[in-house]
């Protein structure tokens, strides 16, 4: 079992397609106070969706969303998914052919929003010289 507030494992990222399912996992990552990731059947493939503002504030600073949002659009110009939406504290990208590869995605944005998050947790922000 994770540590709560802690990135999962491939394995470990729910299958949110049913809506109950998706109620029940953005709830507990409220509860865990962590970043929501799951993955849910659309269509004919597979789409991930991650949520920083289920885990409580400090949110993740522009800087990092930039780095997320340059992964993603990788991820659509190499073909792997053929739309990605990226808002100041939400990712989601499909469809995406496999199960396993939409794990796979899921937890490495979910490890990376995770750890961008505690950096900017552990190093303050710099302060402008008076």
């Amino acid at each position: 079992m994770p540590t709560p507030g802690t990135p999962l494992q491939a394995a470990l990222i729910p299958d949110c397609t049913e809506l109950e399912a998706h109620r029940a996992a953005y709830k507990k990552a409220k509860t865990d106070d962590a970043i929501f990731v799951c993955i849910a059947r659309h269509g004919q493939g597979w789409k991930v969706e991650l949520d920083a503002m289920a885990s409580r504030k400090p949110y993740l600073p522009d800087q990092a969303m930039t780095v997320l949002q340059s992964a993603a659009e990788a991820l659509v110009l190499d073909g792997t998914v053929a739309q990605a939406n990226i808002g100041s504290e939400y990712i989601s990208m499909w469809p995406i052919d496999t199960e396993e590869r939409a794990r796979e995605i899921a937890a490495a944005f979910h490890a990376a929003m995770h750890g961008l998050k505690q950096l900017h947790i552990a190093v303050p922000r710099s302060r402008e010289k008076s």
